[in-house]
């Protein structure tokens, strides 16, 4: 039989990925396991490797198109099977491009019979197939998903769709109420009613008009550079954290000069034995997973009206790439020691600027650190990880003049950046969390020991 390949599942709380490039064209042949198509969601990027060795029979989603976890987007037809050419296509199978011919059809004024779905839209009013990434947006703004217009599969309603609707300063879609047209005829089931009015909208109700696209001037050169896949899904997931959490940061001063005098002294050691240099960042991390089991409160996510605390330690960190910004996890970060801490974080990061990352390597966090410290910033307010409480920020560390008993003296200091959710956490909390990351980075033979 013909083996159909699906979008896999790829992380907590992704619903849905979008095809970035197909590496075979239908009627290639394809082996076992040999990559097929990349596939980009805001936690990872990938390729799915083809799941049977034969010939590409069929690609049912082009370049571009997001669809949901588990839908087809191939099918192959097996190496024995080959030679007795492409089956018949099942119209109902493959998919088209949205157009307004295949959209959900707008709900029919007060006293009129609605009309019959046109035949090739698989969607109703009614019993339309959302994400429930796209339920809990539209319950949080009272939006109305039958008046929205799906640019999904068979018109179907996606995030990018429900984003765009809101970030377009429109409000939450409700039915017209329109006149009674002459020409239709009243349903028996629903008597005519007079039309209310509609009141008129308020100057200020009225979404401001675009200026007129004007042409550039010849020394205003402007070049359009299409989003990737990645790109657009990082920029929705981003601006998703930003309407869900309640955004603080706290900032805290540490005094690394310890730390600093330590790594100097046992770096080169350290090259030589693990063949990679040896950065602060274990030691934070190690300091923060010590840190968390005082503040359980930081290691958590809510869910409804539950508040779920977190006993175990799995540590995002957040890791730039050419093409994007990917967030692999340390598991059970807790049970590792400085080198084991140091040996997990230069894989990760490794594996992921090569694209060699498992989507289960990219979920599960409960906590996130990221380090722009690295390219010289010196304070950030970091963006929460959803659906994580928190996330921290490792900034550039200075050498700066310092007061120390009465004196001024050379520290090398530097700032961590805690980004949290106010509805989970309060900010005495978070102050008392970044002194107790503080305390033990400014004695790092506590680390160690």
């Amino acid at each position: 039989m013909p083996t159909p390949v699906k979008m896999p599942h790829m992380g907590e709380s992704v619903a849905e990925g979008t095809i970035a490039k197909w590496l075979k064209a239908e009627g290639e042949a394809v082996a076992k396991d040999e990559p097929l198509v990349e596939v980009t969601s805001d936690k990872v990027d990938y390729e799915i490797p083809a799941p049977a060795a034969g010939r590409v029979a069929r690609i049912l989603v082009r370049e571009g198109q997001t669809v949901a976890v588990g839908a087809e987007l191939a099918v192959i037809e097996e190496t024995e099977r080959a030679a007795a050419g492409p089956p018949a296509p099942e119209p109902e199978a493959v998919l088209a491009e949205p157009s307004a011919e295949v959209a959900a059809p707008r709900a029919a004024p007060a006293g009129l019979v609605a009309p019959a779905p046109l035949p090739l839209s698989p969607v109703r009013r009614g019993e339309r197939k959302i994400t429930p990434v796209v339920a809990r947006l539209a319950e949080q703004h009272g939006l109305d998903l039958d008046q929205l217009e799906g640019t999904g599969i068979g018109g179907r309603v996606t995030k990018r769709d429900v984003l765009a609707h809101l970030e377009g300063g429109r409000p939450p879609a409700v039915a017209e109420a329109r006149p009674v047209e002459r020409e239709a005829r009243p349903s028996p089931a629903a008597p005519i009613r007079p039309a209310e009015p509609v009141p008129a909208a308020r100057p200020s109700e009225r979404p401001p008009a675009r200026a007129p696209a004007r042409e550039a001037p010849v020394d205003e050169p402007v070049e359009a550079v299409p989003l990737t896949g990645m790109r657009r899904a990082i920029a929705e997931h981003m601006a998703e954290s930003v309407r869900t959490a309640a955004h603080v940061t706290t900032v805290a001063e540490v005094d690394l000069t310890r730390l600093v005098a330590f790594r100097e002294r046992h770096k080169k050691e350290f090259e030589e034995q693990e063949g990679f240099s040896l950065t602060y960042l274990p030691f934070i991390v190690r300091a923060t997973v010590t840190a968390l089991k005082e503040y359980p409160g930081l290691n958590a996510s809510l869910e409804g009206d539950r508040l779920l605390l977190k006993k175990y330690y799995h540590i995002g960190i957040a890791v730039a790439l050419d093409w994007g910004l990917i967030v692999p996890v340390i598991r059970h970060a807790d049970r590792l020691d400085i080198r084991g801490l140091a040996r997990a974080i230069h894989d990760l990061a490794e594996r992921a600027r090569t694209r060699q990352l498992a989507a289960e390597e990219t979920r599960g966090g409960t906590f996130s650190i990221t380090n722009p410290g690295v390219y010289g910033a010196v304070l950030s307010t970091p963006i929460i990880h959803q659906p994580q409480a928190a996330i921290l920020g490792v900034e550039a560390i200075r050498k700066t003049p310092a007061v120390r008993d009465e004196q001024i003296v050379i520290r090398s200091l530097m700032y961590l950046c805690l980004s949290y959710d106010h509805r989970i956490v309060d900010g005495a909390t978070a102050v008392q969390f970044l002194q107790a990351i503080r305390r033990r980075l400014e004695s790092p033979l506590e680390l160690i020991l």
